[in-house]
């Protein structure tokens, strides 16, 4: 069979006997579709067709861009929308636009060099790594829906950009966090260089004056760490204090503002040891650690955002005289009529009062194949309507939508801390409680023994049993794990998944998408009259051809396409290819064409739909989402491990059981909603089972944020990754099998850093209560611990043994 033909604008392949061509420089090329060739011919007749001659990557396909009808851009012109996101100076108006469909470097010069051209545009200009399109034009004689419309034409689809509010703030944070690190890091070699220069051990020759001017020097360049750096820990220690709860931020403080005033006395006085290598140290380890936080906590906040991306911008009511307006989701009320178009999301929970479809609920489900809905069932905002047009009455909006109920569920999920989080805390307080109280008893023993070294002997004692190491302990094993793990094929968001995994007992899996591809593929044909499989194929592509259903995907692209195609919901299509009338679904409804008794379906497992035409059955087409090849190993592994299996899927179709027979899973259950699995996961919990979750789709994620442990596959949505501990970059469940070896290693790491880190507090502590640690050594001994923990953590980045 001939390799098909690359399309020469998308790259897809090109089905024989395709008519769709355009000349580009000098030659005819092959395009796959319509669209390819409306866009192809919009950069030639345009003049830019050197964008072809410079791109490095072939554009994408423009059926693969979300689409947006005229009359939704068209709302984009009122001012009241516009107030958001576009600002206005003098007669120029100014937005940011997020594109859709860039490939390369050559997309963004066609994309400026095109709005350039157009006279209403003043400036254009594109952030590659972001995708963000900063624009200023005069409205007046250009239509902000126009200016969408002409980057539609060249092949890409423009949004207007608009932040959530949460995820800027966390972004905000995240810049000055990389500041004040970066002033840490820079200044503390700085001061480390000027300070040692004034140690005796170092420098025996330095002079008076010298010295004095290092001094200087030292105070200087540590002020910005003090006052810019570190303000967050004071601020934080404030806040405990008040509220009577001790949290290391008062230890850390405690160290860093001691040592920064005994540094002042030091150099105004001329005598004593400077502190402020210390204080640059204390702010460059604890800044790195907290800097690691913030970053997991920067992509949990942003799972919010994701689920309202979920629902439409606007949708159609239906008025009183039946005509249809377009309109913002905001302005929609409880008892309104919409107009739902095949291909458009459901604005609104609400019920069907007219018409009948199919609703693709698997975002919200798990099943991949859509459901059929008639007058009267109970329909979920945010679902897909794949076949025919729906009037629904809305019943629920905002927070009241099924959609807001898994937000609910996420958050009340995440709310829950783990259980050595807690411990940790509880632990933490007790510690600096003794070190404080110590510190207090020894300062007033030698307070009476010797008053001129009362000061600088609670202060060694304060500096040298700074919880630094400790602070490190879990932080750098968990970068270097995450590293490791990441090469593997799984990226670590959570550092609790080590701690974890070592007492589960129990493993949750989804179906769809996760033991299986999650799409489904023709698995085979059988001819039952006189068309061979291939002919067969061919009727049944040119059918499909336009079909939104996800069964339409596994016929591919077909070179012709059926004529008058009508869908009846849940039943199948028919149409007219050339004189023949062909229908393909359920065979009661293919056999009712020929006025015959429907052939035996074939017992195999799989989706079975029958082709057929006036004089009768044409094959039988199978079609089945095939179960990734290393599902065994890992169910294998899990059993070898003693762990408890468990299939949970929304799908309802036979396949649930079928999958789980062949995997040798023996508890099974299908049909089930968010708050279905939820409720298993807590009745588990209620037994006393650690349980692991393996899911994909948004109905996972309340499951995902309860499970004690959940991995979300890497072609998952992103409200899932976000929500997940754990994502399997490479959809490769053999890496999840390698990673549980690695995974109990990094435990094992951070269990003998926390260890340390306690061990050298512990010891060094009646060292410095009896005097017999100098400033020198106690910054030189907390240097030390902290760089064994490093260290040791890096023994991560080696393989672990087979």
């Amino acid at each position: 069979m001939a390799t098909p033909q690359p399309c020469f604008h998308c790259g897809l392949p090109v089905p024989p006997g395709a008519p769709f061509r355009t000349l580009v420089l000098g030659e005819m090329r092959e395009m796959c579709c319509p669209g390819c060739q409306a866009v192809a011919e919009a950069i030639v007749s345009g003049g830019l067709e050197g964008y072809y001659r410079y791109r490095s990557e072939s554009a994408a396909n423009p059926d693969s861009l979300t689409r947006a009808l005229p009359d939704e851009l068209e709302l984009l012109d009122r001012q009241d929308v516009q107030q958001p996101f576009v600002q206005h100076q003098g007669e120029l108006a100014e937005t940011c636009l997020l594109i859709e469909g860039i490939s390369c470097a050559a997309c963004g010069w066609l994309i400026e060099k095109h709005l350039r051209s157009l006279p209403a545009v003043a400036e254009a200009s594109l952030n590659l790594s972001s995708h963000r399109l900063q624009v200023r034009w005069l409205d007046s004689q250009l239509p902000l829906s126009q200016l969408l419309a002409s980057l539609r034409r060249i092949g890409y689809a423009a949004h207007p950009y608009q932040a959530d509010r949460a995820a800027a703030q966390l972004q905000r944070e995240n810049r000055r966090a990389i500041r004040q690190l970066g002033v840490a890091g820079l200044l503390w070699m700085q001061v480390m260089m000027a300070s040692m220069a004034t140690w005796p051990e170092f420098n025996l020759d330095l002079s008076a004056e010298l010295d004095q001017i290092l001094r200087w020097v030292s105070l200087f360049l540590t002020t910005p760490i003090v006052f810019y750096c570190c303000t967050d820990f004071f601020k934080g220690a404030l806040r405990d204090l008040r509220s009577r709860h001790l949290t290391m931020d008062v230890s850390v403080s405690l160290a860093i503002g001691g040592a920064y005033l005994a540094g002042i006395w030091s150099t105004v006085s001329r005598s004593g040891e400077l502190y402020f290598d210390a204080v640059g140290m204390f702010a460059l380890f604890l800044l790195a650690g907290r800097y690691l936080e913030r970053r997991a906590r920067e992509r949990t906040a942003a799972a919010t955002a994701q689920l309202v991306q979920l629902l439409p911008a606007s949708c159609l009511r239906l008025q009183a005289d039946g005509h249809s307006e377009r309109i913002l989701l905001s302005e929609l009320a409880l008892g309104d009529r919409v107009l739902v178009p095949p291909g458009a999301l459901l604005p609104a929970d609400g019920r069907i009062i007219q018409g009948q479809s199919s609703i693709d609920e698997s975002l919200l489900t798990g099943e991949y194949l859509p459901l059929p809905r008639a007058a009267g069932d109970a329909v979920t905002a945010g679902t897909l309507n794949v076949e025919g047009p729906l009037t629904v009455e809305v019943l629920a909006l905002g927070q009241d939508t099924r959609l807001s109920a898994i937000v609910r569920l996420l958050e009340r999920a995440q709310s829950e801390k783990p259980r050595l989080a807690e411990l940790a805390d509880r632990v933490a307080q007790w510690f600096l409680l003794v070190v404080l109280l110590t510190a207090a008893g020894v300062g007033l023993v030698w307070w009476q023994l010797d008053a001129s070294r009362a000061f600088w002997i609670v202060l060694a004692l304060l500096v040298a049993t700074c919880p630094c190491a400790l602070s490190l302990a879990t932080p750098t094993a968990l970068t270097t794990a995450t590293g490791s793990l990441h090469r593997m094929g799984l990226l670590l968001t959570r550092g609790h998944v080590l701690e974890s995994l070592g007492r589960i007992d129990t493993v949750i899996f989804d179906k769809t998408g996760t033991l299986t591809e999650g799409r489904l593929t023709l698995r085979e044909i059988r001819p039952l009259g006189e068309l061979d499989a291939d002919n067969c194929l061919a009727l049944a592509a040119a059918l499909e051809n336009r079909s939104e259903h996800p069964i339409a995907k596994a016929f591919g692209r077909a070179a012709q396409a059926a004529e008058d195609v009508q869908v009846t919901a849940g039943k199948g299509l028919q149409g007219m290819i050339g004189a023949r009338l062909v229908r393909i679904g359920q065979p009661d409804y293919v056999a009712q064409l020929s006025h015959q008794a429907p052939p035996v379906m074939p017992a195999e497992h799989g989706q079975w739909l029958l082709l057929g035409d006036q004089a009768g059955p044409l094959a039988w087409l199978v079609l089945d989402d095939h179960l990734r090849v290393d599902a065994p190993a890992l169910i294998n592994a899990c059993h070898q491990r003693g762990w408890r299996t468990l299939l949970l899927s929304g799908d309802s179709s036979p396949m649930v059981a079928e999958v789980a027979a062949r995997l040798g899973i023996a508890d099974v259950r299908g049909g089930l909603t968010p708050g279905d699995k939820l409720e298993v996961l807590r009745q588990l919990h209620q037994q006393g089972h650690r349980v692991l979750m393996l899911g994909d789709g948004v109905n996972d994620v309340p499951v995902l944020a309860a499970a004690d442990i959940s991995v979300a596959m890497g072609s998952a949505t992103d409200l899932a990754k976000t929500t997940a501990d754990a994502v399997l970059l490479s959809n490769r469940l053999d890496s999840l099998v390698q990673a549980f070896v690695m995974a109990r290693r990094t435990r094992r790491i951070i269990i003998e850093n926390l260890l340390w880190a306690t061990l050298y507090n512990g010891l060094v502590l009646p060292f410095a209560a009896m005097g017999w640690v100098t400033p020198v050594w106690a910054a030189l001994g907390m240097s030390l611990s902290s760089l064994l923990v490093v260290l040791n953590a890096l023994r991560l980045t080696r393989h672990p043994p087979a």
